[in-house]
């Protein structure tokens, strides 16, 4: 009986170690396929410092539940336009008062804004009459308005484009140095008429842009299109996924968003320093997306906090092309938190608003009446809060 127990314990113990083997080669010809179908090339590099939600970025709830300056606790935030559409990334209004917002399915739709404002404290739900403006046909995520009243478009799939006010869509530039652009994302639009654009990256379109974060390889750019004369010039390249682009009250700089890197360029247009470019908001405990100008002030949405346990991968570029093998599906980041911040010319943080609840994933802010309107690729609603006096 005792030869026969050890004779099976012997058997189970090779077919354990055989069983090991088997997994640890199946497992290493696993890395081996991800590693050779993965699309990325990734790059080493070095994360800022990253000091988290402390000091002036100290957690908050202002974005959801009460104001910066008021004691009294009350639910300030509200949605409207819900089920419209998917991803109104950014908000443009014009003078005349309509509020333009586009959506995943190429859609761009227009809608008075006196309602959503004049019906903000009632507890209803506001019904808006909501008009199809125009459809790219691509992916518009930025907009601005121009001083003929076009509306101006970041298509990610189309490039530049131009819409009048019938709704006729015109391209304006999809390539530079002969090159087609690859992934247009924000832009702003300067008293000259000049279209400062960003191209987020010259390796990913905008349904690859996780692979981009893996990659870390550096490919964004600050671009310029003078309508007058037709020409197209890269200003700044070298950046980590180029994203919102914002003019100075005075026109004399304008602002670039380096959303992989948690932070914000400024390129001088005027002045001495014309044509010299530098760090304008650094070290940021999360990443930014758009940016809008209000009054001296700039509007920086925060779509994720930075992920320590990520950015430790900064490093092992071998291992995050393995990642890049996966799945998109296992690929998709999500943001489950809302963050906004607003900085003077100087790059001084003047407020902080926070929340881990209500609306999140924000990409968009833009002041209009003592009204901030928030934006995201994320959800099928735009939010609406009183600004901080």
């Amino acid at each position: 009986m005792k030869l026969q127990t050890t004779s099976n314990s012997r058997v189970l113990v090779k077919w354990l170690k055989r069983s090991v083997i088997i997994a640890l080669l199946c497992l290493f010809l696993l890395l081996i396929a991800l590693w050779l179908i993965s699309p990325v090339r990734p790059v080493a590099w070095i994360p800022s410092s990253n000091s988290g939600l402390i000091e002036d970025f100290y957690p908050n709830d202002h974005l959801y539940s009460h104001s910066p300056n008021s004691s009294t606790i009350k639910h300030r935030q509200k949605e409207f336009l819900q089920g419209v559409g998917l991803g109104p990334e950014d908000i443009v209004i014009s003078d005349d008062g309509y509020l333009f917002t586009a959506y995943a399915d190429g859609r761009i739709i227009k809608t008075l804004v006196a309602p959503i404002i004049d019906s903000f404290d009632n507890d209803n739900v506001t019904r808006l009459d909501v008009m199809e403006f125009a459809n790219t046909g691509g992916r518009p995520l930025g907009l601005k308005l121009d001083i003929q009243n076009n509306l101006i478009v970041a298509d990610a799939e189309r490039g530049v484009l131009s819409i009048d006010q019938q709704g006729k869509v015109t391209v304006l530039v999809d390539e530079v140095n002969g090159k087609a652009l690859k992934f247009v994302d924000h832009l702003a639009i300067g008293n000259d008429g000049v279209i400062w654009f960003s191209d987020a990256s010259t390796r990913f379109d905008y349904h690859g842009f996780m692979y981009d974060f893996i990659e870390a390889s550096s490919t964004g750019r600050l671009l310029s299109y003078d309508p007058k004369s037709k020409l197209t010039q890269v200003h700044i390249d070298g950046l980590f996924f180029a994203n919102g682009v914002a003019m100075s009250e005075d026109n004399s700089f304008v602002l670039i968003n380096e959303t992989g890197r948690s932070r914000v360029h400024r390129l001088w247009l005027k002045g001495e320093k014309a044509g010299d470019s530098e760090l304008f908001i650094q070290n940021l405990p999360a990443m930014p997306d758009n940016i809008s100008a209000n009054n001296g002030l700039f509007w920086l949405p925060l779509i994720a906090l930075r992920d320590p346990k990520v950015e430790a991968l900064a490093q092992y570029p071998l291992l995050r092309r393995i990642i890049g093998g996966l799945p998109k599906w296992l690929l998709q980041a999500s943001s489950s938190y809302g963050f906004v911040a607003a900085f003077n010319e100087q790059g001084q943080l003047v407020h902080n608003m926070q929340s881990d609840k209500g609306y999140q994933a924000i990409t968009s802010v833009v002041e209009y009446q003592g009204f901030l309107f928030l934006g995201s690729l994320e959800n099928d609603s735009i939010a609406v809060i009183p600004a901080p006096q």
